[in-house]
């Protein structure tokens, strides 16, 4: 597995498409500060309750210029319908084909599960990470450690 981009690294590059087919390349987003959201699964229980905490916290990472990308392994069908179904106004990207490329190149993807596991890579303007947010198995990010990475990053533009 490729290892964890640490902060002060630039972060890897990949192309993916988002809920509504558009493509979205990674290091096309430099000139403003980022959140790269990988989670598990769309419909899941605990991916389901941290995406809707994001969405009610979009006025942060606005207020802050930080564009906020979620990234699962699922199909941009899928991400679509759930966008919808729960109210998602940001971009979901799908990293479907090749399947978890973006999240192996993260150093998150959980080949047993077939799926990313649950960090956050904050970039700042220059497409380098600045920090990460994680959780284990089944357990939500922290929206205390999402409010203090935000800041560290708008402090350090």
């Amino acid at each position: 597995m490729t290892r964890l981009p640490v902060p002060g690294e630039p972060a890897p590059d990949a192309q993916l498409v988002n809920q509504h087919g558009e493509t979205v390349r990674l290091s096309a987003l430099r000139g403003a500060p980022a959140a790269l959201v990988f989670f598990p699964s769309a419909f899941s229980r605990v991916c389901t309750r941290e995406l809707a905490d994001l969405q009610a916290s979009r006025g942060l990472f606005a207020a802050h210029g930080v564009r906020l990308l979620g990234i699962s392994a699922d199909s941009k069908y899928t991400l679509r319908a759930y966008a919808e179904a729960e109210g998602l106004t940001f971009d979901l990207l799908s990293d479907f084909w090749p399947h978890g490329a973006a999240a192996q190149a993260f150093g998150v993807f959980d080949t047993q599960a077939g799926s990313a596991r649950r960090f956050t890579f904050f970039l700042d303007a220059n497409g380098v990470v600045s920090s990460v947010v994680s959780s284990g198995p089944g357990e939500p990010r922290s929206a205390a450690d999402y409010a203090s990475a935000v800041a560290s990053l708008a402090g350090a533009a």
